[in-house]
């Protein structure tokens, strides 16, 4: 399948990121506690230290982010699945404050990579 293109800003920031852990692997229930699995903080350690590099300053502003999520194998998998552990481990890296600072999410399904992974956009936008 081609990519859509919806291309932002030309001050996007990009990122090449391992693709995310689904939510339903993301959670893990422990007694009364909710807390982020081992396969949720290990991608979110992985994604921090890809984004150490970068050394960019933290966005504060309203923000559009655009998704190219291209998954490892052909298995049925649901887009919306992995967007939390995402826009988490994004925001847990500095990209961001919040993720509620997003107010355009734009999410495409991309060709079956080996290993899969996302390539992210985010643009700060006008509020």
């Amino acid at each position: 399948m081609e990519a859509v293109s919806h291309p932002l800003d030309d001050g996007a920031r990009s990122f090449e990121l391992p693709y995310p852990p689904s939510v339903n692997h993301y959670w893990r229930r422990v007694g009364a506690a909710t807390l982020i699995s081992r396969r949720g903080r290990a991608f979110r350690e992985e994604v921090c230290v890809r984004l150490a590099g970068s050394r960019a300053k933290r966005l504060d502003g309203r923000l559009a982010i655009r998704i190219l999520a291209c998954p490892p194998d052909a298995r049925r998998r649901d887009l919306d699945n992995i967007q939390k552990a995402l826009l988490d481990a994004l925001e847990h890296g500095g990209v961001y404050g919040d993720d509620a600072q997003i107010d355009c999410l734009f999410v495409e399904r991309g060709p079956i990579t080996p290993g899969g992974k996302v390539l992210v956009q985010v643009t700060e936008i006008a509020a």
